[in-house]
């Protein structure tokens, strides 16, 4: 199934260097998740954008404060309410007297992280807004199309769909997250070291960028040179066609959900410092690609079980 991979040249020393040091820097203020951390990084480099859920106070903020610091990029946080609109995220045009044209003031999400904070409390219509924008990196107000910075990247934080005021994301758009994880509590040395230490916010506030714009980029472009081989892609999509068979699955997995599997894995390849994408890449992502994509033929059965069950059930040749 490994096969061997073409010859090629892994990233450059200085790149491959700034890359580990940038997840370093993460990890040390977001304590106890480097699995999370990895997959936070694994959307960023990958192109894709990601979705946090979980209970407020467990770091949903802070990773993606901490992400965007230690990146150097550009960094807009919107707090989702009830009451946004969606030209509160996107911006507006404004007539100017003096020049009797309109000029369009941008809004927050032409910036380079867009941090979308509980973005399940906004109406749909303002949810929606962003759909354009995550799909296609650009914004069309009256009729006139604005593109949006590179890279750009979402991460969106939202509380569990039980909880009061919250309204559920549309399939469409859920669909444009690359992956969805939660954090979860933190185990007992990481919770001690919270409390005992500084104010996270303080931390970020002081820390030096690792990366910049420029590397950023040149980093996504070597994600889309890792190998994959015909005998990866065989198992990704025997996957996605398990998924469409799954007992208690309504409706599988899209193959644009498959070419989403395969990008985080050659991202999460690049991370462990492969030039090559294993079986095991595919597996660690599987359940944050596939989970909220998934549509479950009962209200109450879990995505994550079902993702868990349907990796379960595929044999790596």
């Amino acid at each position: 199934m490994h096969g061997t991979p073409p010859a090629r040249q892994m990233l450059p020393d200085d790149l491959a260097q700034a890359l580990k040091a940038a997840q370093e820097q993460v990890n040390r203020l977001v304590l106890g998740k480097p699995f999370e951390v990895r997959l936070a990084f694994v959307a960023a480099l990958s192109g894709g954008h990601l979705l946090i859920e979980d209970l407020p106070g467990l770091g949903k903020t802070t990773l993606a404060h901490a992400l965007a610091a230690t990146l150097g990029l550009q960094f807009q946080r919107v707090q989702f309410t009830s009451d946004l609109l969606p030209s509160d995220v996107l911006g507006v045009s404004v007539f100017d007297a003096q020049s009797r044209q309109f000029q369009f003031h941008p809004g927050p999400v032409f910036t380079q992280v867009l941090l979308a904070d509980e973005i399940n409390r906004a109406p749909p219509r303002t949810q929606s807004a962003l759909l354009e924008a995550m799909a296609e990196q650009q914004v069309t107000l009256d009729g006139v199309t604005h593109a949006l910075p590179e890279p750009f990247f979402v991460i969106a934080t939202q509380n569990p769909v039980d909880l009061q005021g919250t309204y559920p994301l549309p399939d469409s758009q859920l669909d444009r997250f690359l992956l969805r994880m939660g954090l979860g509590y933190p185990n007992a040395a990481s919770e001690r070291a919270l409390l005992a230490g500084s104010d996270r916010r303080e931390m970020i506030a002081r820390v030096d960028p690792v990366l910049d714009t420029a590397r950023v980029l040149a980093l996504r472009e070597a994600v889309e040179e890792i190998h994959a081989s015909e005998a990866l892609i065989d198992y990704v999509q025997a996957l996605l066609t398990r998924s469409r068979q799954h007992p208690g699955v309504r409706v599988g997995l899209s193959p644009r959900a498959g070419i989403a599997l395969l990008r985080a894995a050659r991202a999460h390849a690049m991370l462990l410092g492969r030039a090559h994408v294993l079986p095991e890449d595919v597996q660690a992502l599987f359940p944050a690609v596939a989970s909220h994509r998934l549509v479950a033929e009962a209200e109450a059965a879990m995505p994550q079980a079902l993702a868990k069950a349907i990796l379960h059930a595929v044999a790596v040749d």
